[in-house]
């Protein structure tokens, strides 16, 4: 916690979790450009569950029962369990060793309820404890789990990782995964690590990240959480529905905070232009290159440009549009065209990048509302028949510059959206009270300094 604000969550135990079956002698496994590339970054997640799946009727936790089905799983994500080093080019690899995941067991003083309504983003990074990579990550845990105890008997799995191991899509379906088998479900999407080869002619430019820059001394970033109903997305939806008829919840919403936002914001001018750098998931288009399954970064970044006067006085229907045609026009070609070029910036000494912030940036995650069952994949993961998470939160670590709005399913379903706005402090002030935004009635989930 920051500046010594006491903690409702108390860690009691760490622990080390194996796969019940030891991985091949020598596996390693290279991280791609583009993984590499993520190095500055982290993901945080958080799935709420009312009750608790690994208990045994004597204990809050059976950790027989938590260990068992968890190494099972992780016979399927040797990467998982590995170690990082540094190959012969300079470039990170994983060595598939086996050395084990961090489990860390915490009980929160408060119930589910209260701490949804009244823990910020600050303190909900308490239920995913993170240690940053040392100079030598030999014997250092990629990835963590944190299992949080509330006093109601509701449950809260914490997931942290590299982003170089894992995008937001990769780390929700290694829980997922996890609740598959420990439900004696087979793998909704068997994880796969390897892409076909990159074809050379694709290798062209690196039109994505030409406006990345290295990391910089981070700012006191903000964060606010906030639900946006279905019947409130169904009507902005009707109202762009002249100007952008095949508007999405993320177009909607992403005009609705830029526009806000960049009455505030500095914006990044470029003869006049505000830019905006839109990250969407190849996964999403369907692509035989890129299967649902993959597991590490499959993300395209890109920018959008448009004339400042006319993002602040064209109206939702007309930025809607502008955001709906640049997502239309992500195409294939355009993820691979980015990975030779990275590859030849590691090599010359170049990165990791800072990829979230330099520019306002925001996550499209609409390939995820609909995956299994009519069910967003986050909310599908279920231990137990029926016991869905209630909610699902998702951070990204060292956030910079002008911020980053994550647009999430809801576990309400159907349009419901949720956003994750990370942004200067100052501004998440004025976000906050807005009455544009007060108008659409969202309901704050977490919200306070990250």
């Amino acid at each position: 916690m920051d500046g010594g604000k006491f903690s409702r969550v108390k860690v009691h135990s760490l622990l080390s979790v194996v796969s019940s079956s030891p991985v091949a002698p020598g596996k390693v496994h290279r991280l791609s450009p583009l993984d590499q590339a993520m190095g500055h970054h982290t993901i945080h997640i958080v799935f709420y569950y009312e009750s608790n799946p690994f208990e045994d009727g004597r204990f809050s936790l059976d950790i027989d029962n938590l260990r068992g089905s968890l190494s099972k799983m992780l016979d399927e994500y040797p990467i998982v369990t590995g170690r990082l080093t540094r190959e012969a080019e300079g470039g990170w690899q994983v060595r598939c060793n086996d050395a084990g995941v961090r489990i860390l067991h915490a009980s929160v003083n408060t119930t589910m309820d209260e701490w949804l309504r009244s823990a910020d983003a600050s303190e909900e990074r308490d239920l995913t404890v993170w240690e940053d990579m040392p100079q030598d990550p030999s014997f250092w845990s990629p990835f963590r789990i944190q299992i949080n105890n509330f006093k109601c008997g509701g449950l809260a799995i914490g997931l942290s990782c590299t982003h170089m191991h894992a995008d937001i899509t990769s780390a929700t379906m290694l829980i997922k995964s996890w609740t598959d088998v420990h439900s004696g479900q087979p793998l909704t999407h068997s994880p796969i690590f390897h892409l076909p080869p990159t074809p050379s002619s694709q290798c062209n430019s690196l039109p994505s990240f030409s406006a990345l820059h290295s990391p910089t001394t981070p700012a006191n970033i903000g964060t606010v959480t906030m639900k946006f109903s279905s019947s409130v997305i169904e009507n902005c939806l009707l109202q762009v529905q002249s100007q952008c008829p095949d508007a999405t919840p993320f177009d909607v919403l992403v005009a609705f905070f830029w526009s806000r936002i960049a009455r505030w914001q500095e914006p990044s001018f470029n003869n006049h232009k505000c830019s905006l750098s839109v990250c969407v998931d190849s996964r999403s288009a369907g692509h035989s290159q890129v299967p649902f399954g993959y597991f590490g970064n499959a993300l395209h970044f890109s920018v959008l440009n448009v004339e400042a006067d006319k993002l602040l006085s064209g109206g939702l229907g007309q930025v809607s549009q502008y955001v709906h045609r640049h997502v239309a026009k992500a195409r294939e070609d355009e993820f691979w065209s980015v990975m030779s070029p990275l590859d030849e910036h590691r090599k010359e000494g170049e990165g990791p990048f800072t990829i979230y912030g330099p520019r306002l940036t925001c996550i499209n995650m609409e390939h995820m509302t609909v995956v299994e069952n009519g069910e967003a994949l986050m909310y599908a993961a279920a231990f137990r028949k029926g016991e869905r998470p209630v909610h699902v939160s998702y951070h990204v670590g060292k956030v910079e510059g002008q911020g980053l709005i994550m647009v999430m399913p809801s576990a309400e379903g159907g349009l419901a959206r949720n956003v994750t706005v990370m942004l200067p402090e100052e501004q998440i002030a004025n976000i906050c009270k807005d009455q544009t935004l007060i108008d659409l009635e969202p309901k704050m989930i977490v919200s306070g300094k990250r």
